[in-house]
């Protein structure tokens, strides 16, 4: 045994301190550890998780995988191809695949994949335990461990099997989640919520394009469904706050579900959506976003959900984490950064960090809420942005290649983004007008011009917040 092993097992003493075995805590304990750095992965509960989201990787997210060396943990989980997305607005279709060569590969097309989330973090949890200089550990982590002068992290305390105990490291990477326990302490931004999204799991349910996400868009927020296993399907069916429909007095969640949703998805859909309704329980995630932040706590650095999140409609959280772990690693490389314990160097690598992770995430975050906002419509502007947004699918080429490429983190550019959500807008207005009689001409230009008005509040509070350090 090496002294450096030692140093984790006996006396809980790293070069990082990984706190969260999830998405990102398991992918860049591996990438350290390749580079030679000592890690020590500390994880409350390391028994399969089982949540509804977490479960479609974009193309992005799989290059990202492939260049941590950590592919092959999409093998043997029952992973589906994700080809692309089918848009199902008011029963009409439109095909959204992948766009052809984007991502500069041998492939024609790239690919996604969807899996049960729980078995996807099992196999980067074994990743994790065989790569060299990584240890892991089951233990809570109840509190940071903070020099009293400088403000210096040092290293977390913890409870393992009831009793404390503690472990030490240069640099503690914070990745416990959407609901972390350190957020409010070291961000000073927090997270906000206006809706849920509650989850079924379908049995051999026949969806209308196989090996593609759906989308239905109808008279109530959007409904997602993609296939996560050979059998099993998920439908993440969104729903407001206070929604009416949903209150008990209507008889629930359960209520909403069976009499709103239940009618607006394709036929062939319907059978498994009500059997799961009577023969499974419902489990909800909150959908939430958290504008990014820079990391400036000396000794520390939060990531993953706990630093950043959006909107799960567009499937962006896993290929935002994979990349931030290869840019992470880049920076903090043992040629960049010899020593980790040398904070002022760390500090100005994470300013680096979250600049130059904005041509991917601020695109995925931004595009995430602004497709939200429409897809959600709940005014006459938003519904005829949503009907803007559709038409313009429709069209095909560069209308579907472009979005499609932004969301599924091969594309990025922010100003590819703006062109087309400034031209969905543009598209929306000349439908308003188009569509109108000669008498209502004037009434039209003026409802025109409130819809473009309701573009710039929808996407510029989103651009702003990614311009603020």
């Amino acid at each position: 045994m090496d002294v450096a092993t030692i140093r984790r097992t006996e006396y809980h003493e790293a070069d990082v301190v990984v706190v969260g075995a999830g998405i990102l805590g398991c992918a860049v304990a591996v990438a350290l550890g390749k580079q030679g750095r000592s890690v020590l992965l500390l994880e409350k509960d390391l028994r399969e998780p089982n949540r509804i989201v977490g479960e479609l990787l974009q193309p992005g997210g799989v290059a990202a995988l492939e260049k941590l060396g950590l592919r092959d943990c999409l093998e043997d989980i029952d992973a589906i191809r994700v080809e692309g997305y089918e848009v199902i607005y008011f029963g009409q279709r439109v095909p959204i695949p992948y766009p052809a060569n984007a991502d500069a590969t041998d492939r024609k097309r790239p690919e996604g994949r969807s899996f049960h989330h729980g078995r996807f973090i099992r196999k980067l949890r074994e990743a994790a335990a065989r790569t060299p200089n990584v240890t892991v550990v089951e233990t809570k982590v109840t509190e940071m461990i903070t020099n009293g002068y400088t403000g210096q992290i040092l290293g977390v305390r913890s409870e393992t099997a009831g009793k404390p105990d503690y472990y030490f490291g240069h640099l503690s990477i914070v990745a416990d989640g959407y609901a972390s326990k350190f957020r409010k302490e070291y961000i000073k931004n927090q997270p906000t919520s206006k809706s849920k999204f509650w989850g079924l799991e379908l049995i051999d349910a026949d969806l209308p394009s196989p090996n593609h996400g759906h989308v239905i868009l109808g008279t109530n927020s959007p409904v997602l469904l993609y296939q996560i296993g050979t059998h099993e399907t998920r439908a993440l069916v969104d729903i407001p706050e206070n929604t009416p429909s949903a209150s008990m007095k209507n008889g629930g969640v359960k209520g909403h579900l069976r009499n709103i949703v239940l009618p607006d998805l394709p036929e062939s859909v319907q059978p498994s959506f009500e059997a799961a309704l009577d023969n499974s329980t419902l489990r909800s995630m909150p959908n939430s976003f958290l504008a990014p932040s820079t990391n400036k706590t000396p000794g520390m650095i939060m990531l993953g959900d706990a630093m950043n999140m959006r909107h799960p409609l567009t499937g962006g959280g896993m290929t935002v984490a994979f990349n931030d772990v290869v840019l992470l690693t880049e920076l903090l490389s043992p040629t960049n950064v010899p020593r980790l314990s040398d904070t002022n160097v760390v500090l100005k690598q994470m300013s680096t960090f979250h600049w130059r992770r904005k041509n991917l995430t601020s695109v995925i975050n931004i595009l995430a809420q602004a497709l939200y906002s429409l897809f959600a419509a709940n005014d006459p502007q938003l519904r005829a942005l949503q009907l803007g947004c559709f038409r313009y699918f429709q069209m095909g080429g560069q209308c579907v290649d472009g979005p499609v490429g932004l969301l599924a983190g091969i594309i990025r550019q922010p100003f590819v983004l703006f062109y087309h959500f400034f031209a969905v807008a543009l598209y929306s207005m000349w439908i308003m007008i188009s569509g109108s009689r000669s008498l209502r001409f004037p009434q039209a230009i003026a409802s025109s011009v409130a819809v473009f008005w309701k573009a710039c509040v929808v996407i510029f509070p989103f651009i702003f917040s990614e311009i603020r350090a």
